[in-house]
């Protein structure tokens, strides 16, 4: 089954081309990074017209790319929820055009399901039941992946986002947004002892995080040191924040694989790119013999590669919508 899929959630604008939902024929990707850099973050209206500059021809070429024509596809996948309302809005108002159009059925796809997917992309043999740590900028949960589209939340953060936190401790230091790839490379070579810094728990919740203690004790820790003209050690003031957010994500992302008892961990989202995060996983997944998959780099951040493999699996499970689809800024994972 080929599938055309949009994703315009954030700052990205993609569209791909995907059959079963594990062959990527074509993806393309319109970063709009150049630009919000300027205002150390996303500018929503911005990025919505950006997005509709740049769907109609993404969509095009990433056609082209496929070998495929407009009757050779079979379904239309796009992103409906989570993410800037007036982003999704772009995609989705293109797709329900597009399928229209060209008489195809339309499947509407929950973001931070579209992560998970994209490790089926990465592993063709990965199959539910599994936990899926998914970490980005606006997400941070522990997921229970019953089957391709059950799930639910086992636990996730309280008030933060971990990709958040790195976006915005970046911004202060000044060194690049997104933050997350600046924070992972300015962290080589740094002692992750050299600064402590906190790490939450939320009494009778051991799944749930908050990562807002942390990022305002960065914050304070950066600006004392500007005030009183010290010099931070940046690598290890780097090293010491990833430590500080894989110590939040991956003990609990182990209970939760310990309570479910299926064998099998995965990670997506931005944030799984991160150097420290996917080593510490390796490890405590090597300690407890669970099977650990990570998704290519590749797939980690914003792409419709992975709109278009959960698309499949929604359309499997009878997954439709009509003209009269909205988009939502949230939505809950366990509702698709």
């Amino acid at each position: 089954m080929n599938i055309l899929a949009i994703e315009s959630s954030c700052d990205d604008t993609a569209a791909a081309v995907v059959r079963d939902g594990r062959t990527v024929l074509s993806s393309c990707v319109s970063s709009q990074i150049e630009m919000h850099t300027i205002y150390g973050g996303v500018v929503p209206e911005i990025a919505s017209r950006k997005h509709v500059e740049a769907v109609s021809g993404l969509a095009d070429l990433a056609l082209e790319r496929s070998g495929l024509a407009k009757k050779d596809l079979e379904a239309i996948a796009v992103t409906y929820a989570p993410g800037l309302i007036g982003a999704v809005l772009v995609g989705v108002n293109f797709a329900k055009g597009a399928a229209l159009a060209l008489d195809l059925p339309l499947i509407p796809v929950h973001h931070v399901r579209g992560h998970i997917a994209a490790n089926y992309i990465t592993h063709p043999d990965l199959e539910p039941p599994f936990v899926c740590l998914c970490v980005s900028g606006g997400t941070s949960a522990i997921v229970d992946v019953r089957s391709y589209t059950e799930m639910s939340i086992l636990g996730g953060t309280r008030d933060d986002a971990a990709g958040e936190c790195f976006d915005k401790v970046a911004r202060v230091l000044g060194i690049g947004y997104p933050g997350g790839g600046p924070m992972d490379r300015l962290s080589e070579g740094g002692d992750d002892t050299r600064y402590e810094l906190p790490r939450a728990h939320v009494h009778g919740a051991d799944l749930d995080m908050s990562f807002s203690g942390l990022k305002t004790a960065c914050l304070n820790l950066i600006h004392n040191a500007q005030q009183k003209g010290e010099q931070l050690d940046l690598p290890s003031f780097a090293a010491s924040f990833g430590r500080a957010v894989s110590d939040t994500l991956v003990p609990r992302t182990m209970e939760a694989a310990r309570q479910m008892g299926y064998g099998k961990v995965a990670v997506a989202g931005g944030v799984a790119a991160n150097r420290r995060i996917r080593a510490d996983l390796v490890k405590a997944c090597q300690a407890s013999g669970d099977r650990l998959f990570l998704p290519e780099l590749t797939w980690c951040g914003d792409n419709a590669a992975m709109i278009g493999s959960q698309g499949y699996y929604e359309y499997l499970a009878g997954r439709r919508a009509g003209t009269d689809l909205n988009a939502f800024a949230t939505r809950d994972i366990s509702l698709g």
